[in-house]
């Protein structure tokens, strides 16, 4: 099998990596955040039922939940269960969503109080305060644990090979089972190499744009 057919082949399954990439991005985000509040909520039943969930996601391999979340309804329930690209990205979401919270967690508890106060002293209400005052800050001093998060995320979507989503490494597998040629698993060290390190630059340049809001 020629270099042009390996790389054709992998790039079929570095397509399928970045989608599971954005779709996660797009839905721990914002879910993650969501979590952030569930936890830090006043009414304490919220935040600890969040915690423990939070707890449980964190302490457990996100290998474990892709199998659960794909296995699990059948095994379990009896029902039938969802299809492998999407038991992979729900586990990825409530994955990366968890770890994500406790990043927001950290720097929203970073924020000194004063702040709060002085939104306070202008008549600004609490929601303007934490989108107009505090969230930028917040934003500024995630940007690096988020970027190692992120980065993270592209090395762990190979993950989804244990219920044979064609990814990248799994793509790579079936050329050195079928054509026993053993490079391709070293070519797709580029492939991973190139996409993290457009992130490293693209973050490094989001934390230069954002120096202005250092707290």
């Amino acid at each position: 099998m020629g270099f042009v057919e390996v790389t054709l082949q992998l790039l079929k399954g570095f397509n399928v990596t970045i989608l599971l990439f954005a779709i996660t991005l797009i839905g721990a985000l914002p879910l993650g955040l969501l979590i952030t509040f569930g936890s830090m909520s006043k009414v304490k039943i919220i935040s600890k039922l969040v915690k423990g969930f939070v707890w449980i996601i964190r302490g457990t391999p996100l290998m474990l939940q892709v199998i659960l979340v794909f296995y699990g309804p059948g095994l379990i329930f009896g029902i039938g269960g969802v299809g492998r690209f999407t038991a992979v990205v729900i586990a990825f979401i409530i994955n990366y969503a968890a770890y994500f919270s406790e990043i927001y967690r950290g720097g929203i508890e970073s924020i000194a109080q004063g702040q709060y106060e002085a939104g306070q002293v202008l008549g600004m209400t609490k929601t303007q305060i934490f989108f107009k005052v505090v969230l930028f800050q917040v934003f500024k001093r995630i940007i690096p644990p988020m970027g190692n998060e992120i980065i993270t995320l592209v090395k762990d979507t190979s993950l989804a090979r244990v219920i044979a989503v064609n990814e990248l490494l799994n793509e790579a597998q079936d050329i050195v089972g079928q054509h026993a040629i053993i490079w391709p698993i070293f070519y797709i060290g580029a492939f991973y190499l190139l996409f993290t390190g457009l992130l490293t630059i693209l973050f490094g340049q989001i934390e230069k744009k954002m120096n202005y809001y250092a707290g």
